[in-house]
C-alpha cells in the first residue's frame, strides 16, 4: 500500500440527505480514506440535524468555508409541505445552497463531464460549456401581488429623507398580477469578479448575456457593471492569458451556443442560469454528470454535485432493494475540493490524486461499466450495468491500476 497523502489544512465537509448521503459514505470509504489521511471539518446538513439546530449548522458550515477557503457539499433537501410532515420540521427551512451562496457572496459554475459513449444531443458540442449563474435576487427574491380589479399600480422608492420617486407599472382595467424584482450593485460586482477570476483560473473565454434592449435599466445595469470592471481590472490580464470576454443579448447567446463547439463560460443572471444549466446538462447527458462549484470574489470555493438527493432510489435502498445510482458528480465534487486544497496548500500529491480519481471514473465508464441511467443513453455496445456500490468499487479497481 502507498503511504497515505497528508492534508495539512482541512477542507469543510458538508454531509447531506437521502441517497446521496449513502453514496457520500461509500465514496469516502472506497475512494478516499484508503489513499488520503483525510482532514475535514465535518458539518451535518442532513435535514434532521438542520431542524435540530434551527439551521444554525448551515450558517456554521458557511463560516467555516470562509475560514478554510475550500468546502465540499453533499446534496441536501430543500423542504416543501410534504417534507415538513415527513421530517416533523419546526419550519420550512430555506435552501442550504441559497443560504451558503448568500453568506459567501458566491457565483455558481456548472460544467458537464465529458465521457466517450455519452454523446451530446447537440452534435457539434465537443468541449464542456460552463454555466455561471448569479446567485442573488431577481425572481427568487421578488415581491408579488394579485390585483383584484381596476386600479393603478406603482413602484415607489422612499429615500431616507422621506422624498418619493414613483414609476407607474400599469393602470389596470380589471384583475391581474404584478411582480417586483430587485438586485444589488454590490452583488452584481461580486458576480462579475467571480466570473472574470474563474475564467482566468480555467483559461476559458467568458460570455455574458442579458436582455438590455428590453430591460434598459435593470439588465443594462448588469451589462454596464461587467464592462466597467472588465475594462478597469481585467482587460490586460485576459489579453495576457489569451482569452476573451464579450457581451451579447441572451437570445443571440442561445443561437451562438447551439452553433458552437463549446469550451467557454456562459455567465447568466439568476433565472437564466437556473434554466440554461439544466438545458446544457441534459443536452450533454445528465445532471448526474454535471459538476458545480460556488466561487466567491474573495477566493472561497464550495464544490457539490449539480443534482438533488435521489429520493426515489433512497426509498428503494431503505427497503433493501438494489439501486444503480450515478455517483459521478458527487465523486467530482470531492476531486474538485481536493484539487483546490492541493493547489492552495502546495500539496502536488493531492492534486495528482484528484486528477487520477477523475480519470479512473471516466475510464471505468468508457470501459463499459456504468450505472443504469448512463447505460440507457450510451452508444457503447453491451454496457455492464453496475449497482451503486458496484460502480464505486469498479472505479476503485481502475484507480488502483492507475496508481
Amino acid at each position: 500500500m502507498m503511504e497515505k497523502i497528508k492534508m495539512p489544512v482541512p477542507l469543510v465537509e458538508m454531509d447531506g440527505d437521502e441517497m446521496t448521503r449513502i453514496l457520500w459514505r461509500m465514496i469516502k470509504d472506497e475512494l478516499l480514506l484508503p489513499y488520503i489521511d483525510l482532514n475535514t471539518e465535518y458539518y451535518d446538513l442532513g435535514l434532521e440535524y438542520r431542524n435540530e439546530t434551527n439551521d444554525q449548522v448551515t450558517v456554521d458550515a458557511a463560516m467555516a468555508t470562509k475560514k478554510y477557503g475550500v468546502a465540499v457539499k453533499c446534496a441536501t433537501i430543500t423542504p416543501n409541505a410534504a417534507r415538513m410532515e415527513e421530517y416533523h420540521l419546526k419550519e420550512m427551512w430555506k435552501s442550504p445552497n441559497g443560504t451558503i451562496r448568500a453568506l459567501l457572496d458566491g457565483t455558481v459554475f456548472r460544467t458537464p463531464i465529458i465521457v466517450k459513449g455519452i454523446e451530446p444531443v447537440v452534435k457539434n458540442w465537443k468541449k464542456p460549456i460552463a454555466i455561471a449563474r448569479h446567485a442573488y435576487g431577481d425572481v427568487y427574491k421578488a415581491a408579488e401581488m394579485k390585483i383584484p380589479g381596476p386600479g393603478k399600480c406603482e413602484m415607489v422608492y422612499t429615500a431616507e429623507d422621506g422624498s418619493e420617486t414613483r414609476e407607474l407599472i400599469h393602470d389596470f382595467a380589471g384583475p391581474g398580477i404584478v411582480q417586483g424584482m430587485h438586485n444589488l450593485e454590490a452583488s452584481i460586482e461580486s458576480f462579475a469578479r467571480s466570473c472574470f477570476n474563474y475564467a482566468l483560473d480555467t483559461k476559458q473565454d467568458l460570455w455574458f448575456a442579458t436582455k438590455d434592449t428590453i430591460s434598459k435599466k435593470y439588465d443594462h445595469t448588469f451589462k454596464d457593471i461587467f464592462q466597467e470592471i472588465y475594462d478597469q481590472e481585467y482587460a490586460a490580464r485576459f489579453q495576457e492569458a489569451g482569452i476573451t470576454y464579450f457581451y451579447t443579448l441572451i437570445d443571440d447567446a442561445v443561437a451562438r451556443v447551439i452553433r458552437s463547439e463549446g469550451g467557454y463560460i456562459w455567465a447568466c443572471k439568476n433565472y437564466d442560469g437556473d434554466v440554461m444549466s439544466d438545458m446544457v446538462a441534459t443536452a450533454f447527458g445528465s445532471l448526474a454528470m454535471m459538476t458545480s462549484v460556488l466561487v466567491s470574489p474573495q477566493g472561497y470555493y464550495e464544490y457539490e454535485a449539480a443534482h438533488g438527493t435521489v429520493q426515489r432510489h433512497y426509498y428503494k435502498h431503505l427497503k433493501g432493494e438494489a439501486t444503480s445510482t450515478n455517483s459521478v458528480a458527487t465523486i467530482f465534487a470531492w476531486t474538485g475540493a481536493l484539487r483546490k486544497r492541493g493547489e492552495l496548500d502546495q500539496v502536488p500529491e493531492l492534486t495528482r490524486f484528484a486528477d487520477l480519481l477523475e480519470k479512473a471514473t471516466i475510464d471505468t465508464i468508457e470501459s463499459g461499466r456504468m450505472t443504469k441511467d448512463l447505460a440507457l443513453m450510451t452508444s457503447l455496445e453491451n454496457p455492464v450495468v453496475e449497482t451503486s456500490e458496484g460502480f464505486i468499487q469498479a472505479v476503485r479497481q481502475t484507480l488502483d491500476t492507475l496508481l
